[in-house]
């Protein structure tokens, strides 16, 4: 062992109470991306109306495209300046965002994607979960995609609320009658509204949630109204729905046409939550929500933007607030800012959610995670996540500066977790829907071809700040690589180490222990071995309850296992008893709750004679085998940074009992 210190040598929670997938390891999983905590999960969308659901989805799913207006077209006729005529730069690009919504959107994620669910939900997690399933067999390179997946949607969720918020205030500047004065207020005003938001997370959004979907909406209309007002300015742009005058811009611009189409990309961010929060509204109204009232209220502003801009050249500066009558420019802009609220609240909810899943999954170690409705299993708050996110939020503010230097760095995490979509799709489609070559390839390689051409537009930004989110997904890549590696690692150990439990029963029957009142139980994660606190218990204090349970918290490969699955009991002797209790990637683990079930199944315990045994590991790090050094480090400092099993699995904190052992990884 090397590098002993006093703080490696910190007690540490051991692995054993972490929640493990079912049949698979934790690492052959990756979380979703987004949840709303205002939706109930479950299945209540076949309960519910789909014009309701619809409605609902307005708020949730469509929340950050809804957004894009504000700075989309701004970008890219900013870049679109040098290159060809005026009319074509604002046809072509006005074509290429309609035709982006089409083949990203429409195409992609409503035709084709949504057509794989998991047991109703979507996402990254659930593409993660089919694949895995699909090959049948632990895959390394699924893993490694679906982890990629998730670290970049953390770094979508620091940028997002940052760009669409600040893209929303920084209307003051252009506000009629102020002439600029307050320009240098724009800033700390954007910052103050972010602060309050994430402040006000810890008391959940059960109270208001329910008036995102109306909001909205209205916004949306606004969208179209505003829109539909300036087509008249120029109808010509009606050419644009053509993707002629997009082939011809492209051509017409070069290498300059590539460049901006990583700005163009800017108008279908957030069209991967159209299939991430399938789940709680179901496929029919999230589609008709899409095709019946979202898409054409941005088509008719993207319309509306262009014959603005072809009728006033000056228009271009900023073509959105350029569109807003004078009369309406107050309430318009208030309305902008509460939208952009809404979108943020959207993606940090979804970022609590994707924690959650990770933590369950074993890609992350147990996070404090706080329920803020006693109704709604969705309504949660993760601390941590919450201060970290405004933090990276604050400084986004303080090193950008303005939303277009902010849109320089947003899209590349957006566009690489499309791409892993992609791919992950090839497993399904191939392996579980068994297409043939020919078909798989000729829908999917369009679709993977149209991912790289969009993230190489956007790679093209990585100096100008595109960079952050790469290095905040590579940096969570190395903590779910090293936190999955590590726990295997300390796994095995301890099963090399341990005893088998039928092994153990059979000594104890030939030589009883004293025996102790009440009922033992041992949370494990291998319940085919003796658990250490068990072996602690009867190797120090010689000591063997009249009932011994050997519980195992599983998670399995689907998003709930219903309450009749949840748990399954095993007699393995008359003292001993194994206990599995089942959770899906979504649920949250409730021991006292699962143990209620058990009585009802027959197993008879007086919980106030119960307790609870949990191992503690204090880990050491070692050069000569397992990880490298620095990472043993990292796994230590993750260890002992982990929440409280006790908590984790809101066990009753005065009936547990520890016990510690050391180990070096």
């Amino acid at each position: 062992m090397a590098g002993d210190t006093p703080d490696s040598k910190a007690p540490q929670p051991e692995p054993e109470p972490q929640a493990t997938p079912t049949g698979d390891a934790p690492s052959d999983h990756t979380p979703r991306d987004n949840l709303h905590p205002a939706i109930e999960p479950g299945d209540g969308h076949k309960k519910a109306g789909v014009f309701a659901l619809a409605l609902g989805a307005v708020g949730v799913v469509f929340g950050d495209i809804g957004t894009s207006p504000l700075y989309a077209m701004r970008e890219a006729l900013a870049h679109s300046r040098s290159g060809g005529s005026a009319d074509l730069a604002v046809l072509g690009v006005v074509s290429l965002v309609f035709w982006a919504l089409i083949l990203v959107v429409t195409l992609k994620y409503v035709v084709f994607l949504m057509q794989a669910d998991n047991k109703g939900e979507g996402g990254t997690l659930a593409l993660t979960a089919l694949a895995q399933r699909a090959v049948g067999k632990p895959s390394a390179v699924i893993f490694f995609l679906g982890v990629c997946g998730a670290a970049l949607f953390y770094g979508d969720g620091i940028i997002t609320p940052a760009v669409s918020v600040l893209s929303a205030v920084e209307g003051l500047r252009d506000a009629p009658g102020l002439n600029g004065r307050l320009d240098p207020w724009v800033l700390p005003i954007a910052a103050g509204i972010l602060i309050g938001l994430f402040m006000i997370q810890s008391r959940g959004t059960a109270s208001v949630a329910k008036w995102f979907g109306p909001i909205t909406a209205v916004w949306f209309l606004t969208l179209a109204g505003l829109g539909l007002f300036h087509i008249f300015d120029d109808i010509s742009i009606l050419r644009a729905l053509s993707p002629h005058y997009g082939v011809l811009f492209l051509i017409d611009n070069g290498f300059l046409g590539f460049v901006i189409l990583g700005s163009v990309f800017l108008a279908v961010t957030g069209a991967e939550a159209l299939y991430a929060d399938m789940g709680h509204f179901g496929k029919a109204p999230i589609r008709a929500g899409w095709l019946v009232f979202v898409l054409p209220c941005l088509t008719l502003n993207y319309l509306g933007q262009g014959a603005l801009v072809l009728a006033h050249r000056d228009a271009r500066e900023n073509p959105f607030f350029a569109m807003i009558p004078e009369v309406a420019y107050w309430p318009v802009l208030i309305l902008a800012t509460v939208a952009t609220v809404i979108a943020s609240q959207a993606v940090i909810t979804g970022a609590f959610s994707l924690t959650q899943q990770a933590v369950q999954l074993g890609l992350l170690p147990r996070i404090t995670i706080r329920r803020t409705s006693e109704t709604q299993a969705g309504q949660i708050f993760v601390p941590s996540v919450n201060s970290l996110l405004l933090v990276g939020v604050l400084i986004l503010l303080v090193f950008f500066q303005t939303s277009s230097a902010l849109a320089a760095a947003y899209g590349i995490a957006v566009t690489g977790a499309m791409f892993v979509d992609t791919l992950l799709a090839w497993f399904i489609v191939r392996r579980m829907w068994k297409w043939s070559w020919p078909l798989s390839l000729l829908v999917l390689v369009p679709l993977a071809g149209l991912d790289l051409v969009f993230l190489s537009s956007n790679a093209l930004k990585i100096p100008q700040g595109a960079w952050m989110p790469i290095v905040l997904g590579a940096a969570l890549v190395v903590i779910m690589w090293t936190w999955t590696r590590g726990s295997r690692i300390l796994s095995e150990k301890s099963r090399k180490d341990s005893l088998p439990l039928n092994d153990l029963i059979a000594m104890l029957q030939t030589r009883p222990p004293h025996r102790a009142p009440g009922t033992a139980i041992f949370l494990t994660s291998d319940p085919t071995v003796a658990p250490v606190a068990l072996m602690h218990n009867l190797k120090h204090n010689k000591v063997l309850h009249e009932k011994n349970v050997i519980l195992t918290v599983q998670t399995a490969d689907r998003p709930r296992v219903p309450e009749s699955q949840r748990v399954e009991i095993e007699v393995i002797s008359p003292d001993f008893k194994r206990v599995t209790v089942h959770y899906g990637f979504m649920e949250s683990p409730n021991i006292p709750r699962a143990l209620s079930i058990c009585r009802k199944m027959g197993l008879k315990f007086d919980i106030m004679s119960t307790s609870f045994f949990l191992g503690r590991r204090s880990v050491v790090p070692s050069a000569q085998h397992g990880m490298p050094l620095w990472q043993d480090k990292l796994y230590i400092f993750l260890m002992r940074n982990a929440a409280n099993p006790t908590d984790f699995f809101h066990i009753p904190p005065g009936r547990v009992v520890e016990m510690g052992t050391q180990v070096s990884v």
